[in-house]
């Protein structure tokens, strides 16, 4: 690679890096990312055969025995009775198990047990079983009704497809159901539609993720109790409540609304409670009310993570027959959220699915004779058997035949039962023998009648003891990564990262050791500050081999953030001689540092992130606490200070042209609504209005925001020629006004989008962008460090490394319907609203660069020489730190994949790590384009002007 490279082979090659460094995250995305091994087919008769006995399943069963006879034949071959005909499914969305169990054996808080009155009462009169029902991460809807009704759990990448939901092909209760005839009914959220199209024979769908509504989507399911609770005509009535969640996500898990929301669902509990169990004039059968939730919530109301919070989800059983066992009325309970299945299987009488890992529910089924409850075992350990037996090696089985299921003798084994020991693999055959064994000892003596309570409780914990094993070995068990695509997919990354670190260092070469270039001056060749920029990423990449690092990663962006501020002072102060007094430069840089060591001292206390330590008292607690209203004032200073230092801003070029005015015209309409809809609409900080003002008025800001920046990137280049000045001055000139106005329209934006304690932070980082412009440093140094402020900045509003901390309510400000694709690029906006700022503020920095120094340059200078020069650090220096810490997070990420935290703390990281790749690829794209787009119009206009003149 030649030291003078032009600007095309720069742009190509740098475009072959970004093209490679996709391809690679794409393969090692879908490489390393699991999917849980599962069994084709649906699960028949044979499951109620001995596992290795001749058990082939009948294909056409369905077709062969209509309905009925098929639901008897299964009866009668289960050999457990049953003792339900109707099942009414309530799913809670969001509802944390402690607000009705309680934590750590305390009972729930007093509000929330005074808003659940009938629930606490059928607890406490042992009417009602509760678990504390733990949920695997990614904890978000779609992924979590699958576990529930597959007893399977899911890939990690499900937390992507929940915004598009597919149907469900794999084996499940409902299509269980089905088979027998059942005829079941879906009020709610359609994500069951989405699962199970075409198979309820009533359903009334309303969308999960339009959080603004609390209470249209709850009416809009209790509107069809009433009728549905008189017909007869059905066996499954599905009833998925959105409000909790919707408060949740609007208002956080103390939002005044919740107390109201957990009264209503208690209320809707005790009419079907009364209704379809209480009440037997309506000859209905008898019905098992089931209430769940899919996940809980953390402290904010946001889920997606795998903290207790988050993951902490409910399973009540209300109407389990003669229930006497100790597990009525306790707090503590603890089950998994996939072992609902096998024991809804059970109950109803119906074959376990057969990807199901969860196990059956203990306490669930105590009502029944001993011999049921040994048989409902022994059928779930041959369910998860016969799914272990296509993971493990055949070589285990060995000496196991059917006549060893039969009669518990199995060759090479013994007929005692033996301590198991070894790896896990042996130990779960060993575990599963022992159970077998004990069990054919106790049928044996059940014969003869010698049979004690005793030896009931060993076969019984026996089984148990097999089950959690296998369970847990199930669930962690994920299919073989592809090695070779992996590391297809690393070198295409390496490589990648090697193109862009080679061409920033050709650039550097050309611009700093080259003939002296008068534009861009060293005294040396690495300073303090450069050798600090690469320190930050040496131990960012050291940093992220440590789940507590990865984490908490926000103390290293702050703490580097403001070392960085520091030198800077150092410098700035060592610059100067005080004896000789300071000139006006001296005072704006010392000034402007000292404004970035304040408002980065802010900005950090701004709030406590990371996932250790979120209750620590920071700056936003103390406004919540303090009240609404001084939230609200904040909300109104700094909006209308951005509104001002914007428009300072956009007119320091001294350009009093009409182009300009309009744009500041636009702009300050977009303040004043913004101010309007902050004073009118957002009432209180944890209640986001559904009025449709507020939806128009939203609407209205979008539409002046895309037309003042957008209009006025295409508009002002045209509008900007000046006879007096070069073109590079032109150019400057209009990418200063450009850029301030990307800045002041993001700015905006925010503000309308951002939850309201999140506007102070805004005007902070607005302030540091401007502070950071009247520095003096050299040119990549100050595009690194802007890149680092924007990564800090992320944190400052909020934002952590777990997928619990994404705003999903300001998501859906002006859309008036659910639209994935909206809501989608909405919610990226409010998540990467720190580094897309900084990145736009790129354009304002190469216009001022460009006023500057625009009389140093030639006036025979080639386009694409200057558009090497002035585009070269602003696209390369962002594009070589991402892919930087872009490769090595992902070799960390594949070192890792056995770490015990690689899907509760790596993964979520990873996720990000790539959402930020895609936002430097947007924000290093509108910079290059613009600066092109301006650099292209002003060199077109003045050789226009100046053909006019020969």
């Amino acid at each position: 690679m030649s030291t003078e490279m032009t600007c095309t082979r720069l742009t190509i090659f740098t475009v072959a890096g970004i093209f490679l460094q996709i391809i690679g995250l794409s393969i090692f995305v879908f490489s390393f990312f699991p999917v849980k091994p599962t069994l084709s087919g649906v699960s028949g008769s044979e499951s109620y055969l001995h596992p290795l006995c001749d058990s082939a399943p009948s294909t056409n069963e369905s077709k062969i025995h209509p309905p009925e006879n098929l639901r008897l034949l299964y009866q009668e071959m289960s050999g457990i009775s049953s003792r339900y005909d109707r099942l009414i499914l309530m799913v809670i969305d969001g509802l944390p198990a402690e607000f009705v169990l309680g934590k750590d054996g305390q009972p729930p808080w007093r509000v929330w047990k005074e808003s659940m009155p009938y629930t606490q009462s059928l607890l406490a009169n042992g009417d009602a079983i509760g678990y504390h029902a733990k949920a695997a991460p990614p904890t978000v809807t779609m992924p979590r009704l699958k576990a529930m009704v597959s007893g399977a759990i899911g890939g990690f990448l499900d937390v992507a497809f929940n915004f598009n939901t597919q149907a469900l092909s794999d084996d499940n209760l409902l299509g269980q159901f089905l088979r027998i005839g059942w005829k079941m009914v879906m009020l709610g959220d359609e994500t069951w539609i989405k699962l199970f199209p075409g198979l309820f024979m009533r359903h009334d769908g309303v969308s999960s993720f339009f959080v603004k509504d609390t209470v249209q989507v709850d009416k809009n399911v209790s509107r069809h109790l009433p009728n549905e609770l008189n017909n007869d005509d059905w066996n499954l009535l599905i009833l998925h409540y959105l409000g909790l969640d919707h408060v949740g996500h609007t208002g956080g898990r103390n939002s005044p609304l919740m107390a109201s929301k957990l009264k209503e669902m208690d209320d809707i509990v005790r009419t079907m409670h009364l209704r379809a169990m209480v009440d037997r004039s309506h000859d209905q059968g008898q019905t098992l009310l089931i209430v769940v939730s899919d996940h809980g919530m953390t402290e904010n109301g946001n889920h997606g993570g795998s903290s207790y919070e988050e993951t902490d989800s409910l399973m009540l059983f209300i109407g389990l027959s003669n229930n006497t066992s100790d597990y009525a009325g306790a707090t503590n309970n603890l089950a998994f959220q996939v072992d609902l299945t096998p024991t809804l299987a059970l109950l109803f009488g119906v074959p376990i699915p057969k990807n199901n890992v969860g196990v059956l529910v203990p306490g669930t089924l105590n009502s029944f004779r001993d011999f049921e409850q040994l048989r409902a075992l022994e059928l779930n350990s041959w369910q998860l058997l016969t799914l272990m037996q296509a993971q493990l090696p055949s070589s285990l089985f060995v000496g196991f035949s059917c006549k060893c299921f039969v009669d518990g003798t199995c060759e090479g084994f013994g007929s005692d039962i033996s301590e198991c020991s070894g790896d896990k693999e042996k130990q779960l055959i060993c575990l599963f023998r022992n159970a077998a064994l004990l069990h054919g000892i106790w049928k044996s003596k059940k014969l003869t009648e010698s049979s004690s309570a005793e030896d009931f409780k060993r076969a019984l914990d026996a089984y148990n003891a097999f089950l959690k094993t296998a369970s847990e070995w199930l669930a962690s068990k994920t299919t073989e990564k592809p090695v070779l695509l992996l590391g297809l997919g690393v070198s295409a990354m390496l490589l990648s990262c090697v193109v862009c670190v080679t061409l920033f260092l050709s650039l550097f070469k050309e611009v700093y050791n080259g003939p002296k270039d008068q534009v861009c001056n060293l005294n040396s060749l690495l300073n303090l500050e450069e050798v600090f920029i690469l320190a930050v990423l040496l131990i960012l990449v050291i940093s992220m081999g440590s789940s507590s690092m990865v984490e908490e990663e926000h103390y290293i962006w702050h703490f580097m953030v403001s070392t960085f501020y520091l030198l800077l002072l150092f410098k700035t102060v060592k610059s100067f001689s005080f004896s000789k007094g300071l000139n006006s430069l001296g005072e704006y840089e010392i000034g402007s540092t000292l404004l970035l060591l304040i408002s980065g001292r802010l900005l950090r206390g701004w709030h406590q992130g990371g996932v250790n330590w979120t209750y620590l008292p920071d700056i936003s607690k103390w406004l919540e606490q303090a009240g609404s209203s001084y939230v609200k004032w904040i909300q109104l200073i700094s909006s209308f200070l951005v509104v001002s230092l914007g428009l300072f801003t956009l007119f320091r070029t001294g350009s009093k042209r009409k182009s300009v005015r309009i744009q500041a015209f636009g702009f300050s309409i977009c303040g004043f609504l913004i101010l309007l809809h902050a004073g009118r609409y957002q009432d209180d900080m944890f209640e986001v209005s559904t009025d449709n003002g507020a939806t128009v008025t939203a609407k209205v800001i979008y539409l002046l925001l895309s037309i003042s920046a957008v209009g006025g990137a295409l508009v002002l280049p045209w509008s900007m020629l000046n006879k007096d000045k070069s073109s590079l001055a032109v150019a400057g000139d209009c990418l200063y006004l450009i850029g301030s106005a990307y800045i002041l329209c993001w700015c905006l934006l925010q503000l309308l989008l951002q939850q309201p304690i999140n506007s102070g932070p805004i005007l902070l980082l607005l302030i540091q962008i401007l502070a950071m412009s009247c520095l003096q440093v050299n040119e990549w140094v100050e595009i690194a460090a802007l890149y680092y402020m924007g990564l800090a900045g992320h944190f400052s509003l909020g934002n952590s490394n777990t997928l619990a901390t994404i705003d999903v309510a300001g998501a859906f400000m002006g859309i008036s319907s659910h639209s994935t694709i909206l809501s989608g690029i909405l919610m990226f906006m409010i998540t990467y609203a720190s580094p897309l700022l900084f990145l736009l503020s790129l354009v304002m920095y190469i216009g001022g660069k460009l006023r500057k120094h625009s009389h140093l340059a030639h006036s025979d200078t080639d386009l694409g020489q200057v558009l090497k020069l002035k585009l070269g650090f602003p696209c390369l220096v962002p594009l070589c730190i991402n892919s930087l810490l872009l490769t090595a997070y992902t070799v960390v990420l594949l070192l890792m994949r056995n770490h015990l935290f690689v899907w509760s703390v790596f993964s979520p990281k990873y996720l990000y790590v790539c959402a930020t790749t895609v936002c430097t690829y947007i924000g290093v794209c509108i910079v290059a384009v613009t600066v092109a787009y301006t650099f292209s119009v002003t060199t077109f206009l003045r050789s226009k002007h100046n053909t006019k003149k020969q």
